[in-house]
């Protein structure tokens, strides 16, 4: 098995730890960055283990069929991971395509 991250994941996350770091949430650049690269390791580690669910029809603009998987990080925050899941050539690769936590997009769950 795989795990692969889209290159606009991937510079969302870049950025992010930025964004973090200037709206204080993190007093150190440094921290925010750590907690970033967790965020990023437990995604491509663990991510085929994770609970799998169809995604709301609002992330169709991010692909085809979404599956999602989330990954709470602390208290307040949980992050939602959205993936395809491809098979071929005796292998299992996981396509992430969107990211975003609780804070922006709880809302576009149905309860």
């Amino acid at each position: 098995m795989r795990v692969l991250v889209s290159p606009e994941v991937r510079s969302y996350l870049y950025e992010l730890s930025l964004l973090l770091y200037e709206k204080d949430y993190f007093g150190f650049l440094e921290s925010a960055e750590r907690y970033v690269e967790e965020l990023f390791t437990d995604i491509t580690t663990t991510l085929p283990y994770r609970l799998k669910r169809p995604a709301p029809p609002y992330f169709q603009r991010y692909g085809k069929k979404l599956l999602y998987a989330t990954f709470t990080k602390n208290k307040t925050t949980q992050w939602y991971v959205f993936f395809n899941v491809y098979q071929g050539n005796n292998e299992i690769v996981y396509l992430v395509r969107y990211i975003s936590n609780n804070h922006m997009i709880a809302h576009l769950f149905s309860p």
